[in-house]
């Protein structure tokens, strides 16, 4: 083999590994590209707090900034003093007057042709002439129609009168209400020097209306123009001055020379700065967050680092949080308080353990914190939370407790809030109340866990309680199938789960997993029922047979098993169990009775091998102790407990001796565990079989 060949498969076999590193650093350029391009403030302060830090001394020259409440009281002030708008509308000067002349002409037809009112027939310019200088003088002088709110204020309740683009106050007293014009118009029209007056007092009064009307629009407007000359400083602070010393209080104005002091810093710094540096150093967080993560999956969460799915898994979450923190952030609208980060540790528990779900959810917050806007108090509020939802023993099978546990988080992030905010100001006046609206939208949509659980697991080929309760059902066709071909294995199958499960819980596995793998670890024995010494009730089949066709028959039921997991579509966790249920053992009984029958001829030993591959995580090789112990025990008849216990002993020592073990997540310890607890379960959970052999195995095992 040549050199470059050697090379080319040298670098195939480490391709995945390389993979693996890439995945990170894909994962870092994208978190860092959603980064703040500004500069973070060095300084945390709050109001009433002690100032750790060293003499705080103005690097330059600064306007002290209004702080909110003072902003809003000078508003207030300009705007208790100030008029409200009334508009002049002109036209309906016009409008009126031209009534006036279409009702003058119209009355003066009809005195006409009556015979009344001859002054006005022989002169009607004359009267016209003197409604129409009534009319204007009225319009001129105002016609106001008060609103409600202003209706009692009196004579002197001063207003702004608006006429075209030219404003000026007068008092209600200098206008003219309807009832007062209409005195005007009675009053006026006696002392006129006409002779029959009395033609143009309905025709006035029909034309007289209000002209001067209260107008929200203009005074809002006004209110804002008026406002927005407010100055939003007052003094400064010179470069050099002491802004605040070292175990100083945060005072109220220091506090607010402190705010002042970092948002101009912030903009003086970073008009004399480029980008680049703040980019670098959250690059460098970004590393360091990723990098720590990277190197805990690397030495303590092998059976993850190891597989590229599972790794893309963990590191998603990174990815799928920072940026929905960006998207958050960018909208100014939403707060990073609704974001369910709680998510988080809910799924990683639930596919894996606490311990990795805790490193994950806090690698997460400090990726997001960054990101957001909202300081310490949002890193501590949801690491916090995180740590509620891993000690609530929260479970997506049991809808109680999950609700119990989202009931925690509301009081996490409620209490939380309430004491970073009563720290901070020191009273519940300053409690922002529309934060705990956002908490209520983030723990209800954590109620998004229930239903990505299945599709996570359809992805990335995990399982979930939910789905193995489901697959629990003895109504599931295949257990159907079994319970009617083979109700013997059926038989053994629950004994072998409630063996292994007793096992995985003492030593905290994955109990419900070995319990639900046992119902259908043997389900290939269905297409071959008979040949199996549990389902025989008659004759032994394997009397016509020789020993390399029993024990091809007694081992084709493990690829059976996984081609019907297969075409019934369960997960391939299941079919994991079916296929190393016996790992690579030897089918012993027809093994010993072909050597005995051929002891001088060559014998293929993998003949009567199963195919494996050997266990590796605990389940799997709980539930290998578990299938065999239970198979052998009840072999024995009637034993004493020292005969029980021995034939486990002997049983677990040849496992370890054939190698069964050796790629095992499973430690010495924890097998001595397991020991005991299969021979306490095994002391009253045992019938009689046929009788066996010095050799672990038997006819039909």
């Amino acid at each position: 083999m040549s050199e470059v060949t050697k090379t080319a498969k040298q670098s195939l076999r480490q391709l995945p590994q390389v993979i693996k590193y890439l995945m990170g650093v894909a994962v870092v350029a994208f978190i860092s590209l959603l980064y703040p391009n500004h500069l973070k403030f060095k300084y945390d302060f709050e109001k009433g707090q002690i100032w750790h830090y060293d003499d705080l001394e103005a690097p330059f020259d600064f306007a002290i900034q209004k702080s909110t409440a003072e902003i809003a009281a000078e508003k207030e002030e300009l705007e208790k003093g100030f008029p409200p708008c009334y508009e002049l509308k002109q036209d309906i000067s016009k409008t009126q007057k031209a009534l006036f002349e279409r009702e003058f002409s119209t009355q003066l037809q009809q005195v006409k042709a009556g015979g009344d009112f001859p002054d006005v027939t022989r002169y009607p310019d004359k009267y016209l002439k003197y409604g129409h200088s009534l009319l204007g003088r009225l319009y001129q002088r105002g016609i106001v129609q008060l609103d409600q709110g202003h209706a009692e204020k009196g004579k002197d309740f001063v207003i702004q009168v608006i006429k075209g683009n030219v404003a000026e106050r007068q008092t209600t007293g200098n206008l003219l209400l309807m009832p007062a014009a209409m005195e005007l118009l009675s009053d006026s029209l006696p002392y006129s020097h006409l002779q029959e007056p009395d033609f143009l007092y309905p025709l006035l009064e029909g034309a007289i209306q209000p002209n001067v009307f209260y107008s929200d629009t203009l005074t809002s407007k006004f209110k804002a123009d008026l406002s927005s000359g407010i100055s939003p400083y007052r003094g400064m602070v010179r470069k050099g001055e002491l802004i605040i010393p070292r175990n100083g209080i945060v005072t109220d104005e220091v506090y607010q020379r402190l705010l002042s002091f970092k948002e101009q810093y912030e903009e003086h710094v970073v008009e004399q700065r480029t980008n680049i540096g703040v980019f670098g150093g959250y690059l460098l967080l970004t590393i360091l967050v990723v990098g720590t993560l990277m190197v805990y999956l690397w030495r303590f969460a092998k059976d993850v680092f190891r597989v590229a799915g599972k790794l893309a898994f963990v590191l998603m979450w990174l990815v799928v949080y920072s940026y929905v923190g960006y998207m958050v952030e960018q909208t100014n609208v939403l707060s990073a308080y609704m974001i369910p980060f709680c998510i988080v540790p809910i799924v990683m528990k639930t596919f894996y353990n606490e311990r990795l779900a805790l490193i994950v959810h806090i690698s997460v917050v400090l990726i997001a914190s960054f990101i957001t806007s909202l300081g310490y108090e949002f890193a501590f509020m949801q690491i916090l939370a995180g740590l509620v939802v891993l000690i609530s023993y929260v479970s997506t099978s049991d809808w109680s407790r999950f609700f119990n546990t989202l009931l925690f988080i509301f009081l996490t992030y409620g209490l939380g809030y309430l004491g970073l905010t009563l720290i901070q100001e020191g009273s519940l006046s300053g409690v922002n109340w529309s934060v705990y609206s956002w908490i209520f939208l983030n723990v209800f949509l954590t109620l998004l866990a229930y239903p990505l659980i299945p599709l996570l697991e359809r992805l990335f080929g995990f399982i979930s309680p939910i789905t193995l309760q489901e697959l629990s059902d003895m109504n599931k066709p295949l257990l159907r199938e079994l319970a009617i071909k083979a109700p013997g294995t059926l038989q053994h199958s629950l004994q072998v789960g409630n063996l292994s499960e007793q096992a995985a819980r003492r030593i905290g596995a994955d109990a419900l997993l070995v319990k639900v793998a046992a119902l259908y670890h043997d389900i290939g024995k269905a297409q071959n029922p008979r040949f199996f010494i549990e389902n025989q009730t008659g004759d032994n089949p394997h009397s016509g047979l020789s020993d390399v066709e029993s024990a091809q028959l007694i081992i084709r039921h493990v690829p059976d098993g996984v081609q019907m997991a297969k075409k019934a579509r369960l997960p391939r966790v299941i079919i994991d169990f079916i296929r190393t249920h016996h790992g690579t053992t030897r089918t012993e009984y027809f093994y010993r009775n072909y050597i005995k029958k051929n002891p001088d001829g060559p014998v293929d030993e993998a003949t009567f091998r199963y195919p494996g591959p050997k266990p590796r995580t605990k389940e799997e090789s709980i539930f290998m102790m578990a299938d065999s112990i239970e198979a052998a025990c009840k072999s024995l008849a009637n034993p004493t407990e020292a005969e029980l216990y021995e034939k486990i002993d002997k049983i677990m020592q040849e496992k370890l001796a054939q190698g069964q073990f050796e790629h095992s997540a499973l430690t010495f310890e924890e097998l001595e565990t397991c020991k005991s607890v299969f021979k306490q379960f095994m002391k009253s959970a045992h019938h009689v079989r046929i009788a066996y052999p010095d050799a672990p195995k038997e006819k039909g095992e």
